[in-house]
């Protein structure tokens, strides 16, 4: 299930991404000769009016071929100058190049909707759902409904609160003022020492979890707002990587595929908010100004605007490819790493 749940998330996340090409490309009037999942070896193609749609061998991607990228491209004389990627208007090939990304980011936020409004999102109660037997919480008389308001005259409003006053308390008695019945009462309970979490206490409860919908509205809003709290984390990331603050702690297709998996294993809302988080990154690792991806792309039509004349295309595609080729290196190297993470757990 693992394979197939990685090569859902993929190739969800992939055809998005090119479709916004696509759909830029063919409203701007720009031949597309193909829109490819995957790259390398074709193994399967239709072809539907004037664009071929084919399957490649490495899944590591996907592209959208345009008339007019390739100056030296084979039968471009035949394709109307107004047809060509290049022939278009500077504001046209930034929203073909843009419109990968940006689908990817209405991906995100639609995937946190469909979370927040559809599926649900599990959130524990400050309420007791399970009692441990033979554990602090046991003894002191703690029972499954018991609604915790506040420890030691502090409110408590989340499971969270509960749980991280708990754990620093280890052989300090605590003091729980709880409802049960209608009535307000006061526990004592002294966590006992966690021997998986040294330092740390533990009494012996579960949270009661309930699953949580919202209205379409405000599930948009949230997607929103969760989507720019991946790209604020993505970015604070890359800035500690590129500032020596932080370990290249980066996984690649094999460490996401794992993740996936275990997602997989907690239910359909896991995968969904993790095929969320993955879209958003997508999206922002995209727009790096790197020279292959879309990011490089907008650059050199930047340095167009400012010029008034576009940079040589054959010096670009050249700088294209090598960054295409040192990105395929990194994606080789993450890979191993990868195994090497996966052979070690």
């Amino acid at each position: 299930m693992t394979v197939i749940w990685t090569i859902a998330v993929f190739a969800l996340l992939i055809v998005i991404h090119e479709l916004g090409h696509f759909w830029a490309a063919k409203r701007s009037g720009v031949l597309v000769h193909e829109f490819a999942l995957g790259f390398g070896p074709r193994l399967a193609f239709v072809r539907r009016g004037e664009t071929e749609y084919s399957l490649r061998l490495l899944p590591l991607g996907g592209f959208v071929r345009m008339a007019g990228m390739q100056p030296d491209e084979e039968g471009l004389e035949d394709v109307p100058p107004q047809r060509r990627f290049l022939g278009r208007p500077l504001g046209d090939r930034v929203k073909i190049i843009a419109a990968g990304p940006l689908m990817n980011v209405a991906l995100a936020i639609a995937l946190f909707a469909l979370v927040f409004a559809v599926i649900g999102v599990p959130v524990a109660r400050p309420v007791v759902g399970e009692v441990v037997p033979g554990y602090p919480a046991a003894d002191a008389g703690l029972q499954p409904g018991d609604r915790i308001v506040a420890i030691d005259g502090r409110p408590v409003d989340s499971w969270d609160q509960v749980v991280a006053a708990i754990q620093g308390a280890a052989g300090r008695p605590v003091e729980l003022t709880i409802q049960r019945q209608g009535r307000e009462l006061a526990v004592q309970v002294t966590p006992r020492p966690d021997p998986r979490r040294p330092g740390t206490g533990v009494v012996g409860i579960r949270p009661l979890v309930e699953t949580v919908r919202t209205g379409v509205v405000e599930a948009v809003s949230r997607g929103a707002q969760a989507t720019w709290q991946v790209a604020a984390g993505f970015v604070t990331a890359l800035v500690h990587m590129l500032t020596g603050r932080g370990g290249f702690d980066v996984i690649g297709p094999v460490g996401i595929g794992q993740q996936i998996g275990e997602a997989a294993q907690v239910g359909l809302s896991q995968v969904v908010l993790l095929a969320a988080i993955l879209s958003a990154n997508l999206a922002l690792v995209n727009l790096l100004p790197v020279p292959a991806l879309d990011g490089g792309r907008l650059v050199f039509l930047a340095v167009e605007a400012v010029r008034g004349r576009p940079v040589d295309p054959e010096q670009e595609n050249l700088i294209h490819f090598v960054g295409f080729a040192l990105l395929m290196l990194l994606a080789i190297v993450i890979t191993y790493r990868d195994l090497l993470r996966l052979n070690a757990s």
